[in-house]
């Protein structure tokens, strides 16, 4: 494949539902849409789950709702399964809490294919709030996973993971074709650190990037509403064949409060371009370079001679 259609929604958590199955009606609508374009895969953003919190009982504290959200999962992917069915389009189902055992829980990332296969990826560093006791206290994932899909290599580094040097280092090596970027941010300083750090993986990578985030607030039983400020947006190799500034598709973003929240189609990504730039077209690319070569000197600051 040497270029690939793809849809991103910036779902706005604050539009009104009452169940899962409101929920899934709100997903097929884009599902619909992003198959009348032709794209052939449809990514959500990170933390799709908390717009359930909607509908959460009344009471349900803030360390209780990881596992409240992690039960309504299973009906959530049941339903989502069938749309992927029926309409054939791919989706990267955003993320949800999915249960280890032991009262762990693992914020995944769903892979869902129209030939009935399921695939995950989980986030790898917690934000704080992922981590606080008192808070939502999920575990890290401990692998990075690169699918293999219509030819194409496939990653997907969850939000707070695509801001990581040390594991852009690792993504080199493994040269995925896509680097999809599930994110979930607070305000406009979240949305910049994840953006910004999604156009250095393009580049970094030589490969096509494209990062979607949640907008709109979440109305929660017991804790303080959630604010989300986001987009979704497309980054590529700094190329003058890609026209030089690494910006593809995009859309403005903010914190929502009007309707579902826009879906973005982003069209003939150039894939198979990024390839060769990996292959030796590039401009200036090195490649998978690293630093454990290298020794680092701290050299003392002496005052100068009179």
């Amino acid at each position: 494949m040497d270029k690939i259609d793809i849809a991103l929604w910036s779902a706005d958590l604050s539009h009104p539902i009452d169940g899962i199955g409101a929920w899934a009606s709100l997903v097929e609508r884009q599902m619909i849409a992003a198959r009348a374009a032709g794209t052939p895969l449809l990514v959500m953003p990170e933390w799709i789950a908390a717009h359930w919190l909607s509908f959460a009982p009344p009471g349900l504290a803030a360390t209780d709702e990881v596992a409240w959200m992690a039960d309504q999962a299973g009906a959530a992917l049941t339903l989502l399964r069938v749309l992927v069915t029926r309409h054939q389009v791919a989706l990267v189902a955003g993320t949800m809490p999915h249960a280890l055992g032991g009262g762990r829980h693992a914020n995944r990332a769903w892979v869902l294919l129209p030939d009935g296969a399921v695939l995950y990826q989980d986030k790898l560093c917690m934000t704080p709030g992922e981590k606080a006791a008192d808070g939502w206290f999920l575990t890290p994932g401990h692998q990075l996973n690169i699918i293999a899909w219509q030819g194409l290599r496939l990653a997907i580094t969850i939000c707070l993971d695509v801001e990581l040097p040390a594991l852009a280092a690792r993504l080199v090596e493994a040269a995925p074709d896509l680097l999809l970027v599930p994110s979930m941010t607070g305000l406009r300083s979240g949305y910049n650190r994840v953006f910004g750090c999604a156009r250095a993986r393009a580049i970094e990578l030589s490969t096509v990037v494209a990062a979607v985030g949640c907008r709109g607030t979440v109305q929660r039983p017991v804790s303080a509403p959630m604010t989300n400020y986001s987009g979704a947006s497309v980054f590529l190799p700094c190329e003058a064949a890609l026209g030089f500034d690494g910006i593809g598709p995009a859309m403005v973003a903010d914190d929502g409060g009007t309707g579902e929240g826009p879906l973005l189609i982003a069209s003939g990504l150039p894939v198979g371009h990024c390839r060769s730039l990996r292959t030796g077209a590039a401009e200036v690319w090195p490649g998978a370079w690293r630093a454990d070569h290298l020794a680092i000197t701290h050299t003392p600051v002496t005052a100068a001679a009179e």
